[in-house]
């Protein structure tokens, strides 16, 4: 049955297969499994900690369920699920590069991501190279003799860029460099990137996949030999999901499809709005043809994705009083729920940088992102209309 659809699949996270068998994969919410028979436990200690339950650091029964359903919905082999998206991002990093290694990646990177490899990783011994811009010749270019991965986002965190993941893959594949994606603002309904050559793709499942803002949790898939080194790895830190979080993102899943082309269609809405109104000088969003990705999008994207940011004229006062005047849209850090989320960056998420910092970044005093949920999309466009007459 390898030509089922994308939300038949995701609906299928069995677990323990029996004659009968629940509909709902129960949250096995026990620390370790006992055994009438010590010659199984220790056979399974011999095999290897992913051989069968014995303790939930090393395999959990809910876990496995939500490992399998990502990995097929990605179009991997395996799955290693974790308590956030970081532990995933760390731990498949902690597993891959050593010390003496080089890392080439994208400027263009959640803020945590960014902080791991200008801070975390050189403190490990790993060269970090960070490419003059998120494009794939650019991310080559950075990449040097000693490189040992390259690391992207499917979509980049904040500017909504979209790095060309066919000419990376390709170039990765010549070079023999593995290729680490993150596809946390895509989602695999939207893109998957080992079909363009990634090695491994991480997420944030607190995002898109869980997409009700009541999880915290992470996952990596990809093939079957790289994903041994980070189960290995992920065992050894011990940064795994907990069953009731993974249970949660299984849940999400199953209405992945459909939450992620409603999310689409109102970013679009609300993006095409934006882009005509007087008191914003730029979206950035991939559905818009203006968007300077626009292209790319269309080749490594099946949608736009539900992430948009804009640059409000008035800057630093007007992005304050445009957060003040929100009433459907809520002013709030992370994304890809529910409920529309908004941030403005200059006095909100990055008020520890100085202006020049922010501008390094590309982050303005004016610079909004806004992760647009589920609500009725007149309902959001009339909010965020008042809010700009206010800004």
């Amino acid at each position: 049955m390898d030509d089922l659809g994308f939300t038949t699949r995701a609906l299928r996270g069995e677990t323990d297969p029996g004659d009968a068998r629940p509909v709902s994969t129960p949250i096995y919410q026990t620390a370790t499994f006992s055994f009438e028979d010590p010659e199984v436990l220790a056979d399974l200690i011999r095999r290897g900690k992913d051989a069968g339950f014995v303790y939930s650091r090393w395999h959990n029964p809910t876990r496995d369920a939500l490992e399998r359903v990502v990995a097929d919905l990605e179009g991997a082999e395996r799955g290693v699920s974790f308590a956030s998206g970081m532990a995933a991002i760390t731990t498949v990093l902690a597993a891959l590069v050593q010390a003496g290694d080089q890392v080439a990646t994208s400027p263009d990177l959640y803020g945590g991501t960014h902080a791991l490899m200008t801070r975390t990783l050189p403190r490990w011994g790993v060269e970090v190279r960070v490419a003059d811009s998120h494009r794939a010749e650019d991310i080559l270019d950075a990449a040097g003799p000693g490189t040992r991965l390259v690391y992207v986002e499917t979509i980049g965190n904040p500017r909504i860029s979209v790095p060309d993941l066919e000419a990376l893959g390709r170039g990765c594949r010549e070079r023999g460099v593995p290729l680490v994606v993150d596809n946390t603002f895509a989602s695999p309904f939207l893109c998957n990137p080992i079909r363009f050559g990634a090695n491994v793709v991480v997420h944030s499942a607190t995002k898109y996949l869980g997409g009700h803002h009541d999880l915290t949790a992470g996952i990596a898939v990809g093939d079957r030999e790289t994903l041994a080194q980070v189960r290995e790895m992920s065992v050894e830190l011990g940064g795994i999901a907990s069953p009731l979080d993974a249970w949660l993102t299984l849940r999400g899943v199953q209405t992945l499809e459909l939450r992620m082309r409603r999310h689409c269609t109102n970013a679009l809405l609300l993006a095409t709005m934006l882009e005509g109104h007087p008191k914003v000088t730029r979206v950035w969003f991939p559905g818009l043809a203006s968007h300077e990705d626009h292209d790319v999008a269309r080749r490594v994207l099946s949608g736009p994705s539900g992430m948009l940011s804009f640059e409000l004229e008035g800057g630093l006062e007007a992005g304050r009083r445009f957060q003040r005047a929100l009433e459907v849209a809520l002013v709030a850090p992370s994304l890809g729920g529910t409920h529309t989320l908004v941030v403005h960056a200059a006095s909100v998420t990055h008020t520890q940088l100085t202006p020049v910092e922010r501008a390094a970044a590309g982050i303005t005093d004016g610079f909004v992102r806004a992760s647009v949920g589920l609500e009725d999309a007149r309902d959001l466009i009339e909010d965020f209309e008042r809010a700009l007459e206010k800004a």
